[in-house]
């Protein structure tokens, strides 16, 4: 309970009393052909078994300790050959054999049900091509070869040159020996993640084992690039090959730094731990004493919630010890973003977007482009909730805020909010049809608790930091209704009601002796409140001219005007106790100050206050002919959808009655071009210390108005862009990697993206001379082929003549392996790097890097 509760308004209470009266309330088999034929001698011609299928197993009241487990089921296109005696079928023309996991293609296939084996090769065609070649799988085993002899009991296996895929890779090999564990034992054998017959690349080793579903081992290997062999020697080769997430080192890239020396960057291990998260822990460690360390995991729960965390650490050494320059500096960065489903709960979400860390972390490493030109630093944890089917839903955030040039930092924990949507409490549930005005008035509520800290941040962990601590709660009721008057005129009346409730205000002393304004904070409890009356009053006028002649049909023009009318009392007045007058010098002048002033919700205003305000909107559209394929056709086009002149007069206010007018207008041509501006004019002559004073422009110099400030933008954009050919392109582990790594995706199938922006600002006051700011940038990214993609991004400060920022990245497709190039020609982050690597994440450390980095200028 809070004490002096005398000082909380009777509206207020009012309030809560009306809401709580709203809410109280099968295939044939080789047995059965084996059965059907006459004694044991009887003979199956080719040409009546075409397209047939079959099986073969043993008789039923025939028993054998060599007996097969199951059903071999078979089919071929061409025909059928059985040996009775042998127990041997010949299958020709694209035949199948199924035997338990068994599955076996091939344009010629033999049984041996005597030896229990299977043999299958290609045929030759008239064209002297192999055609129909064994494709094996078994398992999860899956292969192509030339030619295959299988054991169905031992389940041990011969192959003459084979192509299987392991993971993201593939295998071939001459001679290839098959175990019952599905482990195979290859000679003269390659590996390689080109899919090709003919590998782009490949690593050649005469031995190799492949550990089903663990790892891939090979002897002495050596790379080869397109079939020709390189110097490149390994003395064994050991590639991973389990399914699924695995922990692993995660190797390094490897250079030298002018100022920080040799380098290993991204050294680390990754941890696999489940599919619901992992870790990865990285480092970035130099010869001359800089280091890095990064934590990066991702998390995600079908149906629940997903989200990402990095924590980073930088210690930065500049110079020797023994140099005047010497220093280290620590920086650190935390990065983390979450979001819930909302088919968890679809009454109440939380979602947490942190980007939070010191002020030099982005300049001392190496970071991307945005990440080196963001001034600020923005994050938000929060929490909501709705009540099923009441209007009230609450809220709880913790808010972060950092500008990295001022180094100025606030930080709010918590802010807590309390909403009530609209509520008619003169509403009669009977009332059927047309209402009277009074059930129209609607009633919302609102509350506002908030705590808070805004220091410098490198003061944001001293003791002094606590004091400055601000805290209070906002309450809000806005009560209003609209109907139409004369049929045409909406008329909008509306009452806002404000209170404030704070556990320290601020008062002004003046200390005699020292002759100075002390300033001291007093802890108690206080409530104010404020409250103002309004109306508004608008339409809609519609006008169109047609046209008889030519290709344009017809103009339509549509106006809002409005009208408004605020009144607020003065609460600098004595009896509300909100204002209090402080001596400010030896001469006994004083000051009117509020006790609320440094509160973090302010105070109730001084003054009393009379505002009449007009306001214009005109929309402009033109209607023309336009031919087609199709015939004439009418389009609708845009010439101004906003166009808005918007100002006031303070009937009550002793000078300067009239405000500023204020225009602004937005429009778009042909779907590619956007303009918006806007602009305010002073109505006021202004005098030799260019301020306002008391006299119209146009009695000193005939003029209505001076331009005060003024801005526009363009904005051009030109696109292109192609529908997937499938909704499944990419699996969901995929598009998680790129919604995370969004720097690494390269999207070939938009033609090209550009974006051209043009921003200009104008500023004058009096007579001094006018302040003009002109930019210019242009960023996208073009595809050249299929293949080749050339992105790029640039500043343009017009006003001084230099371009403030540019960067060029290009990358290349090259089959199994891409090549990526980023150069920034200048400025502070002034780099290159180049890289041709591997795609496949298996082989990623495979690869050829050269860069030089901004640090090194």
């Amino acid at each position: 309970m809070f004490p002096q509760v005398s000082k909380i308004s009777p509206t207020l209470f009012f309030f809560f009393v009306v809401l709580f009266q709203q809410f109280a309330v099968g295939s044939t088999s080789i047995e059965d052909t084996i059965r059907k034929a006459v004694a044991d001698t009887v003979v199956i011609t080719s040409d009546s078994l075409i397209n047939s299928t079959d099986s073969l197993i043993l008789k039923d009241n025939e028993t054998s300790d060599d007996a097969l487990q199951s059903q071999v089921k078979y089919h071929a296109a061409d025909s059928i050959r059985v040996d009775i005696d042998g127990q041997i079928v010949y299958l020709y023309g694209k035949a199948t054999v199924d035997y338990q996991d068994l599955h076996l293609k091939a344009d010629y296939i033999v049984i041996d049900m005597d030896n229990k084996e299977l043999y299958a090769k290609g045929t030759v065609d008239s064209t002297g091509e192999t055609i129909g070649s064994p494709e094996f799988s078994q398992a999860d085993q899956k292969f192509r070869s030339q030619a295959i002899r299988y054991n169905f009991d031992t389940k041990k296996g011969k192959i003459s040159y084979v192509i299987t895929q392991e993971g993201d890779g593939y295998i071939h090999g001459d001679v290839v020996k098959k175990d019952p564990e599905n482990n195979f034992f290859i000679k003269n054998g390659q590996y390689t993640t080109c899919n090709l017959d003919t590998p782009h690349f490949s690593i050649i080793a005469r031995k190799l084992k492949v550990i089903s579903n663990n790892k891939i081992i090979t002897g002495p290997a050596f790379l080869s690039i397109e079939q020709v062999p390189t110097p490149l020697l390994i003395p064994f080769g050991f590639f991973p090959n389990k399914k699924g997430r695995s922990s692993g080192i995660i190797f390094p890239a490897f250079g030298e730094s002018t100022q920080r020396g040799f380098y290993f960057q991204r050294l680390g291990y990754y941890f696999g731990f489940s599919d619901y998260f992992n870790l990865a822990v990285t480092s970035d460690i130099y010869t001359k004493g800089s280091y890095t360390l990064d934590l990066a995991s991702a998390y995600r729960k079908r149906y629940k919630y997903n989200g990402t965390i990095r924590l980073s650490y930088a210690s930065t050494v500049n110079s020797e010890k023994e140099l005047p320059d010497y220093s280290v500096r620590k920086d650190f960065h935390i990065y983390w973003t979450h979001s819930k489903d909302s088919k968890a709960n679809p009454n109440s979400s939380f979602s947490a977007n942190v980007n939070a860390g010191t002020s030099t972390y982005y300049q001392n490493t190496i970071s991307s482009v945005n990440n080196f030109l963001s001034n600020t630093f923005q994050s938000s944890v929060s929490y909501s909730y709705n009540f099923p089917d009441k209007p009230i839903n609450y809220g709880v955030s913790v808010n972060h805020t950092q500008n990295i040039l001022t180094r100025d930092l606030r930080i709010t924990a918590p802010d807590l909010a309390l909403n009530v949507s609209r509520i008619t409490p003169f509403k009669r549930k009977e009332s059927i049809g047309r209402q009277k005005w009074y059930e129209k008035i609607g009633v919302n509520y609102s509350m506002r608790a908030e705590n808070s800290i805004q220091t410098k941040d490198t003061l944001l962990f001293t003791s002094g930091t606590l004091e400055n601590m601000r805290n209070g709660m906002l309450h809000s009721i806005p009560i209003n209704t609209s109907f139409n008057v004369l049929k045409y005129l909406n008329f909008s009346p509306s009452l806002s009601f404000t209170e404030r409730w704070y556990f320290k205000t601020t008062q002004y002393t003046w200390d005699s002796i020292n002759r100075k304004v002390d300033t001291l904070s007093i802890k108690n409890f206080e409530a104010s409140h404020d409250y103002s009356a309004s109306a508004a009053m608008t339409t809609r006028i519609y006008g169109m001219y047609q046209f008889k002649k030519g290709p344009i049909i017809a103009v339509r023009h549509v106006m809002t005007p409005s009208v408004s009318f605020t009144y607020r009392p003065d609460f600098s007045e004595e009896k509300y106790g909100y204002y209090k007058r402080v001596q400010t010098d030896t001469a006994s002048h004083t000051a009117l100050y509020s006790i609320f002033q440094s509160s973090i919700y302010g105070g109730p205003s001084s003054g009393k206050f009379a505002n009449l305000g007009y306001s214009l909107d005109n929309n402009l559209e033109m209607k023309v002919k336009t031919n087609a394929d199709t015939g004439a056709t009418n389009k609708k086009i845009k010439l101004f959808e906003s166009l808005k002149i918007s100002g006031g007069y303070n009937l009550i206010a002793d000078s300067l009655k009239l405000s500023p007018v204020a225009f602004t207008g937005r429009t778009s041509l042909f779907d590619r071009f956007f303009i918006t501006f806007g602009g305010r004019l002073n109505p006021y002559a202004f005098d030799t210390n260019n301020t306002d004073y008391n006299r119209f422009l146009y009695d000193v110099n005939g003029k209505f108005a001076r331009l005060t400030s003024g801005d526009a933008a363009l904005n051009f954009s030109l696109n292109k862009t192609h529908k997937p050919k499938t909704s499944s392109k990419y699996s969901q582990q995929e598009i998680d990697y790129i919604n995370s790594h969004p720097e690494e995706y390269v999207d070939f199938e938009i033609p090209y993206n550009i974006t051209v922006s043009y921003i200009f600002n104008y500023s004058k006051r009096g007579s001094l001379a006018s302040v003009k700011n002109q930019s210019a940038s242009m960023n996208g990214d073009v595809s050249l082929t299929p293949q080749l993609k050339i992105g790029f991004n640039s500043n343009y400060d017009i006003t001084n003549g230099k371009l403030t920022n540019f960067g060029l990245n290009i990358y290349r497709d090259l089959h199994c392996w891409e090549m990526r190039m980023n150069w920034i020609p200048f400025g502070y982050q002034e780099s290159w790097n180049f890289q041709i690597n591997v795609k496949a994440s298996i082989l990623q450390d495979l690869k050829l890097l050269k860069r030089k980095d901004f640090f090194d200028r």
